[in-house]
């Protein structure tokens, strides 16, 4: 495949969001906002892997189209490998581009995994809470041994800049508690201390929407430990976020009716569960590589957690970006007339909504130990979670159809259109970890007859079977979470293969785009009218 191909599989579209709305205060928020946006996506590039500065800056000197073409697909990627294409070296080989390194750059370079674990067993356990923790990296010391250094030491210029961004935005800002949360998120990244921010960034109640920060551990593939920065510049659109705050409500008696031993449930859940759908306006960092983020539910801080929920943000342009370019094109393909009937957007919303939500629901301790899940089942975790997520938010959703709780239109096309999702999902590669999981949710689902392989190449769904089989992997997973059972996810992630048939179909899909590629231009239009600087 040329670098062109490759590039094409990603649908250009333009994403802008309404600001008309806004007062000149919030716009000047919104401008140093994306400028502390704009420099985590250089902290991204270095956690991702020590040499993509120097890289970049080759890429940008190169006015050759070979160079500007190898340069647009690094900047889609973060870094000279195809996150859909098993971390494949695409730039030329005079660079001296390595395999991806599995350790991004949050371990030194010439430890092994073995050396790292072997050097964990060694620490006091407040020690191993730092090492293992979100916000350090490994490096090695002037006498060769390991030690872990906090985000505020390694990053310490970047993060000095971004705080200094928030500081400016928070000034400008007349909504008090967008004020707050911009302050104290200026002070934790200055602090490795996250927590008051976090809570601040629950209780945000505002017409600007921001994200940032160091959040989720997909990069770090040997452990899952350490967090990448990203963040998501949005304005709320307060109509849809009311016409789904009914789902935040009902979150008790979905989790109180988990197919799961009731002693794994959470009798009661933290107060706040806030959902909010929003505009994006600009992502950035670990939020905008490979494939567009379509929603997201943070923080991860177990404490927070347990003790006030977790928030579900929806980027609705961006999914209906997704749902117009890639999944109706792959739907029309993958299943029979009268499945794709059956197939809304309003279903495909509904169901990230609940992926997200879920994502808060069902153990997070390990039941016999009260050790974090993600640190229990380490690298098998990520894969484990979005299957989870997916599975789980299936589950629920038949649940609050069964009272009556959502849409019959939703109720009706709900399993059609996961199925066509799987498809979606699938072509980001199983080498990622929402491909590896919707791997294990379709053979799984295929295993039971709930999804059916026609002979004419499509798709189709065993109702009868459906329910069954959904309540089925969803106790199967969450228990093994509950246990904190690595050797039991680790068989399960086996399950994470490509089976033929499926594959015939994705071969199929091949002119369809596997994703979008954004252009921010509401974003590019506030730097150009206000100032990039």
């Amino acid at each position: 495949m040329t670098l062109a191909q490759r590039i094409r599989r990603f649908a250009p579209v333009v994403i802008t969001a309404d600001i008309t709305h806004l007062s000149a205060p919030d716009r000047e928020t919104l401008r140093h906002l994306i400028r502390a946006a704009r420099r985590i996506d250089g902290l991204f590039l270095e956690q991702v892997w020590a040499g993509n500065t120097a890289l970049l800056l080759d890429l940008a000197g190169d006015r050759t189209a070979a160079g500007q073409e190898e340069l647009r697909y690094f900047l889609m990627n973060k870094g000279p490998w195809s996150r859909l294409d098993d971390q494949d070296v695409f730039v030329r080989a005079t660079f001296g581009v390595p395999a991806k390194p599995r350790q991004a750059n949050f371990y030194p370079a010439n430890a092994s995994r073995e050396d790292v674990e072997r050097w964990l067993a060694t620490l006091s356990p407040d020690d191993a809470a730092v090492a293992t923790g979100f916000f350090s990296v490994i490096r090695r010391g002037d006498d060769g041994g390991l030690r872990a250094v906090p985000y505020r030491v390694a990053h310490h210029d970047a993060l000095t800049a971004i705080a200094n961004d928030l500081r400016a935005a928070a000034n400008a800002t007349t909504e008090a508690s967008l004020r707050r949360f911009l302050d104290k998120r200026a002070d934790a990244m200055l602090s490795d201390d996250y927590y008051a921010s976090d809570l601040a960034w629950m209780q945000l109640d505002a017409s600007i929407e921001p994200t940032i920060g160091p959040y989720e551990t997909y990069e770090d593939e040997w452990f899952g430990y350490k967090a990448a920065f990203e963040a998501f510049i949005a304005v709320r659109d307060d109509a849809e976020t009311a016409r789904l705050a009914t789902f935040g409500r009902h979150l008790q008696d979905i989790e109180s009716a988990l197919p799961i031993d009731p002693r794994y449930r959470n009798p009661a859940l933290g107060a706040l569960a806030p959902i909010r759908v929003v505009n994006l306006i600009l992502a950035a960092g670990d939020g905008n590589r490979g494939v567009q983020t379509a929603a997201f539910n943070l923080p991860n801080d177990e404490r927070i957690i347990r003790e006030q929920g977790a928030k579900r943000v929806m980027l609705k342009n961006v999914q209906d970006a997704k749902f117009e370019h890639v999944l109706l094109p792959i739907a029309r393909l993958a299943l029979a007339p009268a499945d794709l009937a059956r197939v809304s957007f309003d279903a495909f919303f509904a169901h990230i909504l609940l992926h997200e939500l879920m994502h808060g629901l069902g153990p997070h301790q390990v039941h016999e130990t009260g050790q974090a899940v993600r640190l229990a089942l380490k690298d098998t975790y990520a894969a484990v979670e979005e299957a989870k997520a997916d599975i789980s938010g299936l589950w629920a959703l038949q649940f609050l159809a069964d009272r009556g709780l959502i849409p019959a239109a939703i109720a009706t096309s709900m399993y059609r259109t996961f199925l066509a999702g799987t498809f979606r999902t699938l072509r980001f590669g199983i080498n990622e970890a929402h491909g590896r999981g919707m791997a294990i949710q379709l053979n799984s689902l295929l295993d039971a007859g709930a999804v059916i392989a026609r002979a004419d190449g499509t798709f189709g769904i065993d109702d009868g079977r459906m329910r069954e089989a959904i309540a089925h992997l969803t106790s199967r997973i969450m228990t093994i979470q509950a246990h904190g059972d690595y050797d039991a996810a680790a068989t399960m992630i086996e399950l994470a293969t490509i089976r033929p048939e499926v594959q015939r179909l994705l071969d199929r899909l091949g002119d369809i785009p596997v994703d979008i590629a954004p252009d921010f231009q509401t974003a590019r239009e506030i730097e150009g009218r206000l100032g990039g600087g």
